[in-house]
């Protein structure tokens, strides 16, 4: 097992068992976004793409909550411009669509999975990351809303585009507009999370899925999937088609294709070395 820590202000950051877990962490304000927390967790999910150690990114709260959303000292003072200040930011992948450089979208220009463990209270820029990460497991207990309206903002940073993509138009619409309070089961049936867990179970189960992916998955296939599915808004259907089949191609000669079907036929556990 492989354990490492570095030392952040606003987040904490561990590789054990190929899994990076990022975990917000300001629990006596429920985990509140800051400017300093937005820099570390980009330089943390920075770190975790480029460790060949790590396969699955975990991104969970501290304490009772996931994120509470924007800390409300940094927003009586903030200034109107800095929602541009983004425009300043490098590409976090140049090979990768702009859509997907932008200052908090680039969750899917990361060649790896992301988990959102949602342990509590998930709003406003919190319910954002939370929808960039690509699988969402939450407390029984956890609460969602957008936020924004209730605080005379509008849908910020993407969420106007990929709330609907998860929910679908009318549930994104009532979520966006009322700013109400979710339930965790009322988030599992309309598609906001993917798997609700009793809250004592949560952290159990998140990493029994992540452990699962990291050693049964072949990291090139998640990696290549992964950009299908984002590349995919964008395409037609033929497009998609022909991207598909020039990757089939690449991953029939690929040594973890072998290696899986070995696996199979001997019936042991599969061996994957891409990164």
């Amino acid at each position: 097992m492989s354990t490492r820590d570095i030392l952040y202000q606003d987040i904490l950051y561990e590789v054990a068992d190929r899994i990076a877990t990022i975990t917000l962490n300001r629990p006596d304000r429920m985990n509140a976004w800051t400017p300093v927390m937005e820099r570390e967790v980009r330089e943390a999910m920075e770190t975790a793409a480029e460790d060949a150690e790590v396969r699955v990114i975990v991104l969970t709260g501290a304490g009772r909550g996931f994120c509470a959303g924007a800390d409300m000292q940094v927003l009586q003072t903030i200034d109107p411009s800095d929602v541009r200040r983004a425009s300043s930011l490098p590409p976090f992948d140049m090979n990768r669509r702009a859509d997907w450089q932008t200052r908090y979208a680039f969750y899917p220009a990361i060649p790896k999975p992301i988990i959102g463990m949602l342990n509590g209270a998930t709003a406003g820029i919190g319910l954002v990351h939370a929808l960039y990460c690509d699988v969402r497991f939450a407390a029984d207990s956890a609460v969602f809303t957008t936020a924004f309206a209730r605080r005379g903002l509008i849908a910020e940073h993407g969420i106007s585009w990929m709330l609907p993509r998860i929910v679908g138009h009318a549930n994104a619409l009532d979520l966006l507009l009322s700013a109400r309070r979710v339930s965790a089961e009322e988030a599992l049936r309309i598609g906001l999370v993917n798997r609700l867990v009793p809250s004592e179970q949560l952290r159990e189960q998140t990493y029994a899925y992540a452990r699962d992916l990291a050693d049964n998955v072949s990291p090139a296939s998640m990696r290549v999937i992964k950009r299908q599915l984002y590349e995919v808004p964008f395409q037609t259907l033929a497009e998609a088609t022909i991207e598909a089949n020039r990757e089939m191609v690449v991953s029939l000669g690929s040594d973890d294709f072998k290696e899986g079907v070995a696996s199979f036929v001997e019936k042991r556990p599969p061996q994957f070395r891409s990164v």
